[in-house]
Formats: C-alpha cells, structure tokens, sequence
C-alpha cells in the first residue's frame, strides 16, 4: 500500500483534491476531522484538554465538549499554551491515524491519503511513501480565505506565519497540485498521481511506529 501526504496551506484547495482521490478509489483520512471527532461530544481528548483548558469546557445535556472557539482563542497568540495542547492531541491523532491505514491494509486499498495541513511542519512526511502539496497563487488564496466568515485580515495572516510558506512546500513535495486554474485541471492532475503511484511499492506500511495509547 502506498502512503501520500497531502498537505496544503490555508485557503489552497485541498478538498478539492481529496474528493479527486476518492473518486480513484484511494483511501482518505481527515487529521483536522479527527480532531473535530476527539474534542466533540464523547470525544477520547475532552477530558484532557478541559483538564488543561477549563474555559473551553462546554456542557451539555448528554455530556461535555470542548468550545474549539474558545480554546482557539486561548492557544492562539500563547506558544506555550498551544504546545500543551498539542501534547494531548498529537499522541491520539497519531493513533487514529494507524488505525486508519490498519483498516486500509484489510481492505487491500493501493493508496492511502493523508490529509494533514501541517504534514511538513510536523515531520509528517517521514510517514509517507510520497507527497503532494496543492498550491494556488497568493492572490486566489487570499481571497478565498477571507471570504470565509469570522475571518479578517490579522487572523489570515497569523495562520499564515504558523505555518510552511508555499513555495518552500512546493519545493517540498513530490508532486504539486495547481488548483487556481479550474477544478478539471486539479482533478487530472489527482488521476496523474494515482496512476503513477500505481506503479510503486509503499515501503512505510506496515511498519512499527512509536506505541501511543488506545
């Protein structure tokens, strides 16, 4: 089974180019939804992170959440307190992540997708057999970023300094993804990579990462 990372900054498309290669039978997993999943309702990262955040507990009838509102509010500008949150969730997305090449493994998928924004900030790209960064012109991403609601032109630009410029991504990673064009051009250029990966062997699964909990 061979391994892609996909990665991308804020505001480049990557949805696109995830539904591409799921349309050619690869094997998609979300880092950001599975951390949606571990800090909503009955999520495995609610008690640790309202543990270390407690104004981000939300209270429910059924049970608790975490405020991902409030908590972005509290680790946002504080490195500190952005580290010790990723300490709690770092370890179970990793595991998430196995589980998910695990299940792909018993399906006999040829390609797993790895969806994961911050794939080169973090080393995520060890994990993988290929990368691919999808990439826009800086004019097309800031007009879509600050078309989404909430945000503004200070918050664009903090996210933008956390993370990987573009261009270093591009130089980064196996295959680069155009999605400024039009959603055909980034489509074909998904079927591109898959067909070629096609005829490759992954050499990072099954393999014996660091233990992390259940």
């Amino acid at each position: 089974m061979m391994i892609l990372g996909l990665t991308g900054s804020i505001g480049m498309g990557k949805s696109t180019a995830t539904k591409a290669f799921a349309r050619h039978g690869a094997m998609i997993w979300d880092a950001d939804a599975e951390v949606h999943r571990l800090m909503a309702k009955g999520g495995a990262a609610v008690a640790a992170v309202t543990a270390a955040f407690p104004e981000a507990r939300l209270e429910e009838e059924d049970g608790a959440a975490v405020n991902r509102r409030i908590l972005g509010k509290l680790v946002f500008h504080d490195d500190a307190a952005l580290r010790r949150l990723e300490a709690i969730l770092h370890p179970m997305v990793r595991h998430a992540e196995r589980r998910c090449l695990a299940a792909a493994e018993r399906r006999r998928c040829r390609l797993a997708v790895l969806d994961i924004p911050l794939l080169f900030e973090t080393g995520g790209d060890a994990r993988c057999d290929a990368t691919a960064v999808v990439s826009a012109p800086e004019f097309i991403q800031r007009a879509r970023v600050l078309a989404r609601p909430g945000m503004t032109k200070d918050k664009y630009d903090a996210i933008l300094a956390r993370q990987m410029p573009d261009w270093e991504k591009c130089r980064r990673a196996d295959f680069v993804i155009q999605t400024g064009l039009n959603k055909r051009v980034s489509r074909n250029e998904s079927r591109r990579i898959v067909d070629i990966l096609a005829l490759r062997r992954g050499t990072h699964w099954p393999i014996c990462w660091p233990a992390t909990p259940n």
